[in-house]
């Protein structure tokens, strides 16, 4: 009896901020370039906390949709109505899907833009690979969640590997990929200095532009992440 029973799943808030969102620009009420309302009054206004806003606003950022200027607030990007309805839909489903196989994509791709990396970088693009890394070691400092930062500088990376398509899917698959890292306290201050040292040496490769030395460094760098996605699965 009970295998005929389908297990009944609740929307998380930060999944149900979203959805309101999409309702919001889908409908026309927010239009592209408008500002959505501050974090303080969509809190009050939903019934949630400013962090779970946050946490919604920061993820439709990683999927291009929204864009937080300092001092400006929460812009709606131009993203049309049907490519948004199927990249909120992506956003929602993300972390239902076969964990092990986004980890083995977002290996692939971090490989390849690394080599890339290397072999297209520009002194700009190194440039922007330190500020980056700085940021990180500077918030790893003073706090273990420093999951935009990290994330900031594997994006820099795809962004030297001057394939902007290759950048698009690792901005798709990994912002959820790196939050059930940290959720699940993968993360310890001894790894936190152990993958600092791995960001300086994938750093230093694409710096000398050894292309081979770039991908093993970043092959090496997410070892844990792939060990992690087998014991996610057999848990």
């Amino acid at each position: 009896m009970l295998e005929n029973l389908n297990k009944i799943q609740i929307k998380n808030p930060v999944e149900l901020i979203i959805s309101q969102i999409r309702e919001l620009i889908s409908s026309g009420a927010i239009k592209p370039g408008e500002k959505l309302p501050p974090e303080r009054k969509l809190a009050e206004h939903l019934g949630v906390s400013r962090g779970q806003i946050r946490e919604a606003i920061n993820k439709l950022q990683f999927y291009g949709i929204v864009k937080v200027q300092p001092q400006s607030g929460t812009i709606v990007t131009g993203i049309g109505i049907v490519a948004l309805e199927g990249l909120i839909t992506d956003i929602l489903k993300i972390e239902n899907v076969d964990f092990r196989s986004l980890i083995d994509t977002r290996i692939l791709l971090e490989k390849e833009a690394a080599r890339l990396a290397a072999k297209n970088r520009t002194k700009d693009d190194l440039v922007e690979l330190s500020n980056a890394l700085s940021q990180y070691e500077k918030k790893l400092a003073q706090t273990d969640d420093a999951v935009e930062e990290d994330l900031l500088f594997h994006i820099k990376i795809a962004e030297a590997s001057r394939n902007t398509v290759l950048k698009s899917l690792m901005i798709i698959i990994t912002p959820d990929i790196v939050n059930n890292f940290i959720q699940f306290k993968v993360c310890s201050d001894t790894n936190n200095k152990k993958t600092i040292e791995e960001h300086r040496k994938i750093l230093e490769m694409i710096s000398q532009q050894d292309e081979t030395g770039a991908e093993k460094a970043m092959e090496h760098h997410l070892s844990d992440i792939k060990t992690f996605s087998s014991t996610f699965v057999k848990n």
